[in-house]
């Protein structure tokens, strides 16, 4: 006996089926008795001449009576057959007579002549001990120890009964109950339910002949509580006979069956057939076929040898290339730009996932409210002998203008807020205006900036701003104005690139306040300053806002001019990396490096806000913002030629909450080249609350071996990991 078998479930699965148990494993040779056609010849109940000799005969010469006259007949006939009636009984002539009750036939008297007691329903809303006491119960599973001999065919195996085990305790009814149920009617309707559950989940894992038995043990001493137990008998385990791919040949030919994992002779695991089904409707689009369908699977199981013959009906549509872009309804981008977006040309073999990259490219503009990416057929042939898929993209613009803000605190920095205004869309295609503003205790400016994003190829920005700004540090205080252009390829949160670069140019002019030491006093001078920065990042770390494994590594090089009284030239350049190292799930071991250094002119030579400076929320915490380094007389830094800085972080987080410690060290020097003979330190702890954004940072520090004027302990507020 052979039973066919539609189509193969699991109970775990729910979003692949419906109703695990309406996809069970059916026999195809149960049968319904067939019902004999209504024009079937039958055996007459009398022939036609005795229906006939029954007839009575009909006068033909006799009159027609009218209705009137039937019914009148027939009311005289049934008047003949009903009985006599007497007045006492009732309407209906089968009820018995009634005695004679003459209380019945006297008039009520009114109601206040009736002493009635009032309803008392405190007896029904009183507590009931008896009735609400929830009923307690456990229970138990047996029979799931003859799993791995039904499957293997040799000494039982706990990791089966084990995988299932946890499988129901998840879903069960029983165990989502604690224990407790209003009465024993409930317990019985979650045994019943997880009857059902148990089986789904044998018949998931191959076990196609498994059925549960369910019964509710009471305690023999009348106290206690209940115990449900589920017998199950696993039966024989249904492994692949064979396996068939109803399709046209596909190239490469073995395209379709080297995506689907199970192989004769392996058990019908639900799971795994669904999610090789899914493999194959993922690869089929991937390797030229972007109209293909997987139809609906046909097993047959044989009980006798407990296998199944595998039959899965593919239909791959023409092996297609890719055609042109067609764009349809709120118009964002013409065709040339979303050309420019996508990593293929026209004529290149069809793959779904250039297709999804495509689509969170246009997502990634941030000027869609949707958008959608579809194959067309077009049933040209382009070449290669495939045909021409063109892509159909669906747009509706969303809002152009956006406005944000942010704001921090840093000890020696101040309280600092930023705001901006962007239109992303104000030169088509994406070229965007800002302008923003910065005010705070010790900074205060304004910008405006020109940038087009996507210019000329994917991830290609170019940005031409001027600002203007307000400086006042223990440091210095400057009034500087800025000309800036920059070309940069950058990452986005969507693409993390493993390189990223930018270059440009810079164009100053400040005037600062910086101590003499020849004249030992503040003296303000101006400053005019030329340069090309660059810069080049390798980013092999996991995530760009919130890090948990990998490294960076990023390099700065600026050669500029000081121009003014009398022309210095020299180089800045500065060197980062940084690490992080996962521990177990919940914990980070952070690190991070830096060197910087100023060649070719002297200290006093260089604007003051072009010097190196460290302390601060993203240099050495412990110390105020750039309050760690050389100082004039009266303790006020005054900036250095080289920068050494390094820190290490333990980061624990617990859900949307986390507490980070950390150590971290810094020098500034006079001279060019980086020393580590005065290294300071900073210890601290802080804490993590973790949006989807980025972590929200709060970290307390403070100096080891605190030098006069240094802060005791610094505070620093802002979005994002330190490093």
């Amino acid at each position: 006996m052979s039973l066919r078998l539609r189509s193969v479930c699991c109970v775990v699965l729910p979003a692949l089926c419906a109703s695990p148990a309406a996809q069970a494993m059916q026999p195809a040779d149960q049968s319904i008795p067939a019902q004999p056609a209504p024009n079937s010849a039958e055996p007459a109940i009398i022939d036609d001449e005795e229906f006939d000799a029954t007839i009575p005969a009909i006068d033909p010469d006799a009159p027609l009576g009218t209705v009137e006259d039937w019914d009148a007949e027939q009311t005289e006939l049934e008047a003949q057959a009903r009985p006599a009636r007497d007045p006492s009984l009732s309407n209906d002539p089968m009820l018995p007579r009634l005695p004679d009750e003459p209380e019945i036939d006297a008039p009520l008297g009114p109601i206040e002549s009736f002493d009635v007691e009032p309803f008392d329903e405190s007896r029904y809303t009183e507590a009931d001990d008896s009735v609400s006491k929830m009923v307690r119960y456990s229970y138990r599973i047996e029979g799931l120890d003859l799993l791995g001999a039904a499957a293997a065919g040799s000494d039982p195996s706990p990791d089966g009964a084990g995988a299932i085990r946890s499988r129901f305790e998840g879903l069960s009814a029983l165990d989502d109950g604690d224990g407790k149920a209003s009465n024993g009617a409930m317990v019985s309707a979650r045994m019943l339910e997880d009857q059902q559950l148990l089986a789904d989940l044998l018949i998931g894992e191959c076990f196609h002949d498994a059925t549960v038995n369910g019964a509710i043990e009471f305690p023999e001493a009348g106290t206690g509580p209940l115990v449900v137990v589920l017998t199950a008998s696993p039966g024989p385990c249904y492994r692949f006979g064979s396996i068939t791919f109803d399709a046209p040949p596909v190239e490469p030919e073995d395209l379709i069956s080297r995506n689907f994992v199970p192989k004769p002779g392996q058990p019908i695991d639900a799971e795994r057939v669904l999610a090789a089904e899914a493999n194959i409707a993922v690869a089929l689009p991937q390797s030229g076929y972007p109209f293909a369908q997987v139809g609906q699977r046909d097993v047959l199981l044989d009980p006798e040898t407990e296998t199944g013959d595998y039959t899965l009906p593919v239909t791959p549509g023409p092996r297609s290339s890719f055609g042109d872009i067609l764009t349809r309804g709120s118009t964002v981008f013409d065709s040339d730009h979303i050309t420019k977006l996508a990593r293929f040309k026209k004529g290149e073999l069809y793959d779904s996932r250039l297709v999804d990259d495509l689509r969170k490219a246009l997502v990634a503009t941030g000027l869609y409210s949707t958008v959608a990416v579809q194959p067309q057929p077009t049933g040209v042939e382009a070449p290669g002998g495939t045909q021409y898929a063109d892509l159909a993209v669906d747009q509706e613009a969303g809002p152009a203008r956006t406005l944000a803000a942010n704001a921090g605190y840093g000890t020696g920095q101040g309280i600092r807020a930023q705001g901006s205004w962007t239109h992303r869309n104000l030169f088509p295609p994406e070229g965007a205006l800002i302008v923003s503003a910065t005010g705070g205790t010790q900074e205060q400016g304004a910008s405006v900036t020109f940038r087009r994003s996507n210019a000329g190829r994917r991830d290609r920005a170019v940005e031409l701003s001027l600002s203007a700004l307000r400086s006042d540090f223990a440091a210095y205080e400057a009034f500087t104005g800025r000309l800036a252009g920059r070309v940069s390829y950058y990452s986005t949160p969507i693409w993390q690139k493993p390189i990223t670069y930018s270059y440009g140019f810079e164009l100053l002019g400040t005037n600062e306040q910086d101590f003499n030491f020849t004249t030992g006093q503040r003296d303000r001078r101006t400053y005019y300053v030329a340069a090309l920065p660059g810069q080049i990042t390798w980013d092999r770390s996991n995530d760009l806002l919130d890090p948990t494994s990998g490294f960076r590594l990023s390099a700065q090089i600026s050669p500029e001019a000081s121009l003014g009284s009398g022309t210095q030239f020299y180089g800045r350049g500065l060197f980062e990396a940084t690490g992080y190292y996962p521990v177990g799930d919940n914990i980070v071991i952070a690190g991070r490096a830096r060197v910087g250094s100023i060649y070719g002119a002297d200290r006093a030579d260089i604007a003051p806000s072009r010097r190196f400076y460290a302390g601060g929320g993203g240099s050495v915490r412990g110390f105020g913002y750039q309050e760690l380094g050389p100082k004039d007389p009266d303790n006020r830094p005054i900036g250095g030629r080289s920068l050494v800085e390094a820190a290490a972080e333990v980061r624990y987080r617990f859900g949307n909450y986390g507490i980070v410690g950390f150590i971290d060290a810094g020098q500034v020097s006079t001279r060019s080249t980086p020393g580590f003979d005065d290294l300071r330190y900073g210890v601290g702890i802080g804490g993590r609350f973790y949006t989807n954004f980025g972590p929200m940072r709060l970290d307390v520090a403070t100096p080891l071996g605190r030098r006069p004027g240094e802060s005791r302990v610094a505070i620093y507020i802002s979005i994002g990991q330190a490093f």
